[in-house]
């Protein structure tokens, strides 16, 4: 594990896996090489030496993109063009030709220069891996299918427990519970880069998409419940929710969050409210930032996660979170406020 990512050794075939189960990472990358770049030369030649060739075709589509931070070598338009032309001078030496159409299946390579290392890589993603397919209109503020899952999962929810999202927007938290809760993988809907690259076998794509097909759980029953009060964000949440394939296990209300009465017991509420970043919105949030303390004491047995960025949010709920969590919604430095109620008692024998 790293700032930003985590590294893993594995085969071909983790590369559809991957891709059709990460539920919170951004893409998924193939590591091509690593070594000190000082000059463009060391990163001409330190490039050429990386076997290119084994997954670029000859008529493979190869972008390269550029980014710089504390190094050297700091014009990434520079570092780019160094990149692509040692990769069409390896490739020379493998095709026997001066000229590549780049007409074929597209693989976009990166050029990562940290602290006067190079990592190059190659991307299996295509679009991020928060497109999930489901999600075809947006509301205000929509929160990322990716940082809703990690919401969902940092709160270790399981689906025997009823769910809550009181201010569910266009849906997107109580749909990646839906998903979590049915073990069904965020990326079967869609498509990846890498599957049309021919270094990786369709086999390889086919038994992961039937793999993931077979260990969904559709029969699980789950007790969602998602509201707003906005009669047109849950209109939008109901076109999502029946997208994403999981409207028998959500039910959807049109209410405030002070007239919420549900009789359920040892829930779990996951809420991303309004941050007030605009004037003149603040009061009103705050004021719902109440209604939700209010909420957890007439809940008591339900544990609350709410994920804000305003510094005072704890003050306003009406008592300090047994955890927080910094997290980073979008560009916004937020905190995952961790309020734990009991768990649910142990069935008897």
């Amino acid at each position: 594990m790293e700032n930003g990512r985590v590294c893993i050794t594995a085969g071909l075939e983790a590369i559809p896996r991957l891709n059709l189960w990460l539920r919170s990472a951004d893409r998924v990358l193939v590591k091509m090489g690593e070594f000190k770049a000082t000059s463009f030369e060391e990163l001409f030649q330190g490039t050429k030496k990386i076997p290119w060739t084994d997954w670029l075709p000859k008529d493979a589509e190869f972008p390269v993109n550029g980014r710089s931070q504390k190094s050297r070598l700091s014009s990434v338009p520079a570092c780019q063009s160094i990149v692509k032309k040692a990769i069409v001078e390896k490739m020379k030496s493998k095709y026997k030709t001066d000229w590549f159409p780049e007409t074929g299946s597209k693989y976009v390579i990166e050029v990562s220069l940290l602290k006067d290392v190079a990592t190059l890589t190659l991307d299996t993603s295509g679009d991020g891996l928060h497109k999930r397919g489901y999600r075809k209109l947006t509301g205000q503020a929509p929160i990322k299918e990716t940082l809703a899952a990690a919401l969902v999962l940092l709160s270790r929810w399981l689906p025997h427990r009823p769910f809550l999202d009181p201010v569910c927007g266009s849906g997107t938290i109580p749909i990646e519970a839906a998903l979590i809760g049915r073990n069904i993988a965020p990326g079967l809907k869609r498509e990846f880069a890498a599957q049309n690259w021919g270094c990786i076998p369709q086999r390889a794509w086919d038994q992961a998409r039937q793999e993931a097909k077979d260990l969904m759980r559709r029969d699980q029953k789950l007790e969602i419940f998602a509201s707003d009060i906005d009669p047109e964000a849950i209109s939008l949440a109901g076109y999502h929710i029946r997208k994403a394939g999981v409207a028998d296990g959500i039910k959807l209300k049109t209410q405030a969050v002070k007239d919420i009465n549900l009789s359920k017991t040892y829930g779990v509420l996951i809420a991303n409210p309004p941050y007030g970043e605009r004037l003149g919105e603040l009061k009103q949030v705050e004021r719902l930032y109440q209604e939700l303390g209010q909420l957890s004491r007439r809940m008591d047995t339900w544990s609350f996660f709410i994920i804000t960025s305003h510094p005072q949010f704890e003050s306003h709920f009406g008592r300090k979170a047994d955890k927080n969590r910094k997290l980073y919604n979008g560009r916004i430095q937020s905190r995952y406020y961790q309020y734990l109620g009991p768990l649910p008692p142990k069935p008897k024998d």
